[in-house]
């Protein structure tokens, strides 16, 4: 993975990337109304920026809209594995978040199983399966408090509340939670899985790729008639099955010291819990997750000093936490989107290694 150093973004670099972050597919003219710049000068910032190397804007699925269970998964392999099984990993298409951590012995990343009926065959055959891979765990992730959409950027960005406001996708879905005195209790949206077609899936592969898509490639993509793409990605979005994101560094813009984070809460207040991590500016994400450790989150801290004043601060003041294991994050291998070099019609392959 390529990236520019975060000390070469400028001011309005950042904002940009702000207000892509907001909205991935936000026009480049109301995105310079709302900056003060000519939409020529976004086209153009935004050109440079995608060319380094340094964002992508990316369509994603959410498993969770679509009846599909996301995994988080843990690969403890032999010493001198760990970097070529999450290497393959990574080249995989139904991974995201590859990481090697604790100090590059361990790999841990987001599996988006299959549909149900199908087998997880990278889960159940050939992870287990595979030489020098010493033990797997999975963990299915049941509720996200913060992330898709959401990123540090959405809290730490340059951009003020008027200028967030502006710039507020209007087809994006409702986010819904209600607070008491007592806790926060989060409000689910119930609706009914949505279903996905062969042509939503090869709008969801070339969207996966460029966020920004045209219509007229995306027409070209599925077959549909770019009045049909315009209205299925509002439908989609809507419904909270697409979501749009950015693909950048976290290290270099955010912090340099990236972990994550397993916490083992009281079940009666996982959702408050759950909530406050998703309001601490350091979590990059915070999920529910079954098994003993049932809430997971990634953070980003400047360094060392900054991990530990967040432990011991933030984290410790949260009642219902029983216990927390920290493993810091050695290298990011894949992020959100598909692996970089990854062709437009690439396959999932064989085998992890």
């Amino acid at each position: 993975m390529s990236w520019s150093s975060g000390d070469d973004l400028d001011r309005l670099d950042r904002r940009i990337m702000h207000a892509l972050q907001i909205d991935g597919r936000a026009p480049f003219a109301r995105i310079g109304e709302v900056l003060g710049v000519s939409d020529q000068t976004v086209a153009r910032r935004y050109a440079r920026l995608r060319g380094a190397g340094t964002l992508r804007v990316l369509g994603l699925v959410d498993p969770l809209r679509v009846g599909l269970t996301a995994w988080l998964v843990r690969v403890r392999c032999t010493p001198d594995a760990a970097a070529s099984v999450g290497e393959a990993l990574a080249r995989r298409t139904d991974t995201r978040w590859v990481s090697l951590i604790s100090g590059g012995t361990e790999i841990s990343c987001i599996v988006q199983g299959a549909a149900p009926g199908q087998d997880d065959t990278l889960l159940l055959q050939q992870l287990p399966r595979t030489p020098r891979v010493v033990q797997v765990s999975a963990h299915a992730l049941l509720h996200v408090f913060f992330g898709r959409d959401l990123s540090p950027l959405t809290r730490t960005g340059p951009l003020g509340p008027a200028e967030t406001a502006a710039l507020a996708p209007p087809d994006a879905p409702a986010r819904r939670s209600t607070e008491t005195t007592e806790t926060t209790e989060i409000t689910e949206i119930t609706e009914a899985p949505v279903r996905l077609s062969r042509d939503d899936q090869r709008l969801f592969d070339a969207l996966a790729m460029d966020g920004r898509t045209s219509a007229a490639e995306l027409a070209t993509a599925t077959g549909w008639s770019q009045t049909t793409v315009r209205r299925r990605l509002a439908e989609l979005r809507s419904s909270g099955a697409l979501y749009y994101d950015l693909d950048f560094d976290h290290a270099t813009l955010l912090g340099h010291l990236q972990a994550s984070l397993w916490l083992e809460v009281e079940p009666a207040r996982l959702a408050e819990v759950g909530a406050a991590l998703a309001e601490h500016e350091e979590v990059a994400f915070a999920g529910a997750t079954t098994g003993t450790a049932n809430l997971y989150a990634a953070v980003v801290c400047r360094d060392a000093g900054a991990l530990y004043r967040y432990l011991t601060g933030p984290v410790a003041a949260i009642p219902g936490i029983r216990r927390l294991e920290t493993a810091p994050i050695h290298r990011t291998l894949k992020g959100a989107g598909p692996h970089r070099g990854t062709h437009r019609d690439a396959r999932r392959t064989d085998s992890p290694a």
